[in-house]
């Protein structure tokens, strides 16, 4: 089974190494604190000048090895949840150098900040400010950057929580309260302040040690190449290649930018959209037509970027969506006849030749989009007892149909033989729809929240999916049921789509660690 679009595959990694051929090595072996070989340690080599940083983890025998590295200077770092052990700094590689570097792991501390968001939403108290972050704002990020990591008294807190009521306000400013601001501000001067009432390590709680998972041998052949952007406050929601290579992302929020990325160089250009007020640029896509589409969900607009006369230009959308739901654009495709169409409130159709939107009052609200190789759009609502549908481009009729679980399906992909793959959110679930015979097939995903978001498929067939409040990148063989979960190397992963690239290299955003970049699986060529 292929996938909709001739994509190389997603592993790879043959390519990857045949491009740099003259590529550095870096080795070495991990050790615990009783001198044993440690698995599922991130060793991670970040070049000094491009910032550009290539992540892998040790193995059962304690080895890791990181390949292809460009000749300059580096720093050799890292990161295992609970442990500590100095870096390597001032590492000069040239071309073809292999140089070795072993850890010897001492015991550090388990911080808040390490925690995944199911972990946190576990072992934090309970209270109203608690049950307002997990409604109104882990939609969004979890807690373990912007809040786990820092101490602030009541004041700092309250004035945190004003500025994303600002920053937000197209999100908040109908849900989010005067009292929830007063919950929230006592709640998190409560557990991340100079007094907390919480342990400073979560580790100091009994129930921690039944929350940590565990991974396979096969896990720990994940490669992650990852780049930095120029600020903590971009929030990439995502990075989408162009034909020439670059990457190019919508910044949420306040970011009020798209930018580009050189993955060569590690090189980031932005350009401000027009608008003063928060927009939240919610998804910006190279189109075949040449220009950069992307949507302003806080504003109901879509906007076009040509990146050759770089000319920026904005399309508000007047439409009141319908049963009070707020007007916003979402997530954007181009179908086969040049149409831009819009996930959101409510689905919607833009003709750039007029210059006019045709709305689908009968999907009143939708999330993720996709096209099929007929030109057929593809749509899920995302809802608990959400549907997926289809709209028929050439009649304009729209078919919805309902899958088995209850699970918020979120993103969907389509393969070239027409089989919809979706991602149900909270049902912990894959799901597949053949529309020929109209019949589901369900998938569970492994852990206590597995939460799928992003979501691609790669050449083989096999379908991966980011866990939100799991921090995993997970893999399902449909031919074997079986899934396999990879370590993701930050907390708070929050990918909210995949992109491939011509390489078949698979693209992420962590917008929360202010990083984009890919993935492959060391060792697979991609039949």
């Amino acid at each position: 089974m292929r996938p909709l679009h001739s994509f190389a595959s997603l592993v790879g990694a043959v390519i990857f190494v045949a491009s740099l051929a003259n590529g550095a090595t870096i080795s070495g072996i991990v050790k615990g604190p009783d001198g044993a070989t440690f698995k599922a340690a991130f060793v991670e080599a970040q070049n000094s000048k491009t910032k550009i940083t290539v992540d892998v983890l040790s193995d059962r025998d304690g080895k890791y090895r990181i390949e292809n590295l460009p000749a300059g200077d580096y720093e050799v770092k890292i990161r295992a949840i609970g442990y500590k052990a100095d870096p390597h700094t001032g590492v000069s590689l040239a071309s073809n150098q292999k140089a070795s570097f072993d850890f010897a792991l001492q015991r550090g501390v388990v911080r808040w900040s390490d925690l995944t968001l199911y972990q946190g939403k576990q072992l934090l108290p309970e209270g109203k400010g608690k049950e307002v972050l997990a409604a109104r704002c882990f939609v969004c990020h979890g807690f373990e950057t912007r809040m786990a990591a820092t101490s602030r008294d009541a004041d700092g807190w309250r004035d945190r929580v004003k500025y994303m009521r600002e920053a937000m306000s197209f999100q908040l400013g109908r849900t989010f309260t005067d009292q929830d601001e007063n919950d929230v501000v006592a709640y998190l001067s409560s557990v991340f302040s100079l007094d907390s009432v919480v342990p400073k390590s979560p580790a100091d709680i009994p129930a921690y040690k039944d929350l940590v998972r565990t991974y396979t041998d096969d896990a720990m052949k994940i490669v992650y190449v990852e780049y930095e952007l120029p600020a903590p406050t971009r929030a990439a929601w995502s990075a989408s290649p162009d034909k020439n290579g670059d990457l190019w992302m919508p910044y949420y929020g306040r970011g009020n930018k798209i930018a580009k990325l050189d993955p060569q160089t590690g090189e980031v250009q932005e350009y401000p959209v027009p608008e003063q007020e928060p927009a939240g640029v919610h998804s910006a896509v190279p189109m075949p037509d040449g220009n950069v589409w992307f949507t302003e969900f806080g504003l109901n607009k879509i906007g076009k970027f040509d990146p050759v006369t770089q000319k920026m230009s904005t399309y508000a959308d007047s439409v009141e969506a319908p049963g009070g739901l707020r007007a916003d654009k979402h997530t954007i495709r181009m179908d086969h006849d040049g149409n831009l169409w819009t996930s959101g409130s409510p689905l919607s159709k833009f003709d750039p030749k007029t210059g006019k939107f045709t709305h689908y009052m009968e999907v009143p609200s939708s999330y993720g989009i996709t096209v099929d190789k007929e030109g057929n759009v593809w749509f899920c609502v995302l809802r608990k007892d959400g549907k997926i549908g289809r709209v028929d481009t050439k009649t304009d009729k729209v078919t919805q149909w309902s899958p088995p679980t209850q699970g918020t399906p979120q993103r969907l992909q389509i393969t070239d033989d027409g089989i919809v793959w979706f991602g149900e959110r909270t049902g912990n679930k894959l799901g597949r729809f053949d529309p020929k015979t109209e019949t589901f097939k369900e998938y569970d995903l492994p852990g206590p929240s597995a939460s799928p978001y992003a979501l691609g498929i790669d050449k083989k067939g096999d379908i991966w999916y980011a866990s939100t409040d799991q921090d995993t990148i997970g893999r399902l063989s449909p031919a074997t049921g079986q899934v396999i979960e990879y370590p993701f190397p930050h907390s708070e992963n929050m990918s909210r789509e995949f992109f491939f690239d011509a390489q078949g290299r698979m693209w992420f955003a962590s917008p929360m660690n202010n990083r984009v970049g890919y993935l492959y699986v060391a060792g697979k060529s991609g039949s």
